[in-house]
């Protein structure tokens, strides 16, 4: 029986999803208190890593994505699929799963 490494598989995603790595910060009270990681529900936001080409429409035209590589995003809480990549975790998201990208304030 042979082994597959995932260490050096890469996933595209299809259609209109994306590959998405969610945040790791561990968040802080405003008593000071810091909750950890494995204590706190999972993050509802991350950065893009990776998109599918757009979606096929019944006619044939591909509509790009409005989403790229390096937005961080806000997702719904139950949104997308989670995968193992390398140790990693990360989400597999429908764009329509996707509730905005997150812009620093000026």
């Amino acid at each position: 029986m042979s082994e597959i490494s995932l260490s050096h598989i890469k996933i595209s995603p299809l259609g209109d999803r994306v590959l998405v790595k969610p945040s790791t910060e561990a968040s802080q009270e405003k008593s000071g208190l810091i909750i950890p990681n494995s204590a706190q529900e999972k993050p509802q936001y991350g950065v893009v890593v990776s998109v599918g080409p757009g979606q096929r429409m019944k006619n044939g035209t591909l509509v790009p994505l409005d989403i790229k590589v390096g937005d961080k995003i806000l997702y719904g809480k139950y949104a997308g699929t989670q995968i193992d990549l390398d140790g990693i975790e990360h989400m597999i998201i429908n764009q329509d799963e996707i509730l905005g990208v997150l812009i620093k304030g000026e």
